[in-house]
């Protein structure tokens, strides 16, 4: 079987001075409050992270704030204080890199209660401790597409606000929402919370084609729930996604949470695990998986939507951190064991003799979508697309130790 390199031509636009436009757009805000100052810190695989926090914290600094980090992450790694210091620090936010401390609790305050259905019953609203007694929190997330839903807004400020500033409480109201009105319901608890006035900005990234920073907005509290559907519309003009319908197997070398909060992006590969399915390309008809990254720390939450993954990926799974993510979520098929081979020899041996060898794409994780491999019988429809190019001749599927030789650049 033979396969064709594709490179993809995404939308690039990198902000050339990082910092500079974090510190030009704090600006326009005006003085922050005079006090402590949180500053959320938690979601993965963002582009110059480490330095947009470090350089929002010098700001507040050097304008008579006393700023500090808070891990913001709902469920995540165990849904524990040291779990989420542990994982915030592995992103390279640490005290001595950002002049920040890091007050990591799951301790809440709650801030009031909406109701979870129409004249159903309650759920209670909550925010972290420390930002609830801080002066004032700016809430910094990028915003995109989320993995579960569709709506006006979707993941960035205001579900940093929800989900990940209220810890495994308000992500719990949240998930409790039957998924077709997650998008209501991420507005109303957004608006409870921006309305009790602890929240003092927001900083909003968005990145290009390429997963490097294109724009950053500051934003004033009150304007949050306005203008993050005008971003999210920009967002989409920068979203990579394959540039075919319909593919009969999708091979993902690596998932994870670093790629998305699903380890591998809905919107990407067709499939969102939820009672809605409402993601209408592309068509994939089979779905395997060989890796966990690393960096997720365990959490394969999104394992479920693959079909088959590998022993190594199988035994990178640390089911209790993926339980409490997909537990706290509700939507339990995502956490699921596939049917699980020895190596990607083995995954690849399967999947062609019950599938056959037309219509395969291999990526290496749904977040870096610039290059990827098809198989022979697609280059021609794969290169008549005007973003994309066929590099190089076909390559014989081979495998050393179990692993495919079909290699991937690594990402800037």
């Amino acid at each position: 079987m033979k396969f064709v390199k594709v490179r993809q031509k995404l939308v690039s636009s990198p902000i050339a001075d990082v910092t500079a436009e974090v510190r030009r757009q704090l600006d326009a805000l005006g003085p922050p409050p005079q006090g402590e100052v949180a500053i959320t810190a938690g979601s993965r695989g963002i582009n110059n992270l480490v330095e947009i926090t470090k350089a929002a914290g010098d700001w507040l600094r050097d304008h008579g704030a006393t700023p500090f980090i808070v891990p913001a992450m709902g469920s995540h790694n165990g849904a524990t204080a040291e779990g989420q210091r542990e994982m915030v620090e592995s992103l390279g936010i640490t005290e001595a890199v950002t002049g920040m401390p890091i007050r990591s609790s799951m301790e809440c305050v709650k801030v009031g209660a909406v109701p979870i259905w129409k004249n159903g019953p309650t759920g209670d609203v909550w925010m972290d401790r420390h930002c609830f007694e801080s002066a004032g929190v700016l809430v910094l997330n990028r915003v995109k597409l989320h993995t579960c839903f569709s709506g006006p807004v979707q993941s960035g400020l205001t579900k940093m606000m929800v989900v990940g500033m209220g810890k495994i409480q308000s992500a719990q109201t949240f998930h409790s929402t039957p998924t077709p009105q997650m998008k209501d319901m991420l507005l109303e608890m957004g608006k409870l919370l921006v309305d009790s006035g602890k929240v003092w900005a927001g900083l909003a990234i968005l990145e290009d084609g390429y997963d490097r920073t294109a724009e950053l907005h500051a934003i004033a509290a009150a304007d949050i729930l306005q203008r993050e559907p005008q971003l999210l519309s920009k967002h989409r003009e920068y979203f990579p996604s394959l540039p075919l319908d319909a593919i009969d197997v999708l091979v993902v070398d690596k998932i994870g949470k670093t790629y998305s909060g699903t380890g591998m992006d809905p919107n990407v590969i067709g499939r969102r695990g939820t009672s809605v399915e409402d993601v209408e390309r592309p068509l994939v008809k089979i779905i395997a998986c060989l890796e966990l990254v690393a960096a997720s720390k365990g959490n394969a939450i999104g394992v479920g939507l693959a079909d088959f993954i590998t022993r190594r990926l199988r035994d990178a799974i640390d089911e209790y951190k993926t339980f409490v993510n997909v537990y706290t979520t509700g939507d339990m098929q995502r956490g699921k064991i596939p049917a699980t081979l020895a190596d990607d020899e083995e995954v690849f041996e399967k999947m062609q003799a019950r599938y056959g060898e037309s219509r395969w794409v291999v990526v290496p994780n749904t977040l870096h979508l610039d290059q990827f491999w098809v198989s022979e019988d697609l280059a021609d429809e794969v290169a008549a697309h005007p973003l994309c190019e066929v590099t190089g001749a076909p390559v014989e599927l081979a495998f050393e130790g179990g692993r495919h030789n079909l290699p991937f650049e690594p990402a800037e």
